[in-house]
């Protein structure tokens, strides 16, 4: 059986579970010294930032499907910080941040599926 299309979901999760952990463990100083508008915009970039970063990393073992791949290591950040706040309404910045997670994401997966065909014979 091949195994090019399939799916890395324990890379997809580790890779989730660490955007998220590193997005609120840069944010939090941002809560003692800055204020909320401070906060959302922190927390927005470094959605952005984390989740491309750690889809670049699931990229690396993986045969096909980068964006997609991508794109879930956001959803799975998206899904931990949703479940850490049980769910409850959040500002709209904080929306946005999911939004980019996402964007994030797919970015990262788009680059990793870039450097394979670099890489590749």
């Amino acid at each position: 059986m091949s195994t090019s299309g399939r799916i890395h979901w324990i890379r997809i999760l580790i890779g989730g579970f660490l955007a998220e952990a590193a997005v609120i463990a840069i944010v939090i100083p941002f809560v003692k010294f800055s204020d909320q508008q401070a906060v959302t915009y922190a927390a927005a970039l470094e959605s952005l930032a984390m989740c491309f970063v750690f889809a670049l990393w699931v990229g690396r073992k993986v045969e096909s499907r980068f964006v997609l791949h991508g794109i879930l290591v956001g959803v799975v950040a998206t899904l931990l910080y949703v479940g850490l706040t049980w769910a409850r309404p959040e500002p709209f910045g904080y929306l946005v941040a999911h939004g980019l997670k996402l964007l994030g994401g797919a970015a990262g997966g788009f680059v990793a599926g870039r450097r394979s065909l670099r890489i590749a014979p």
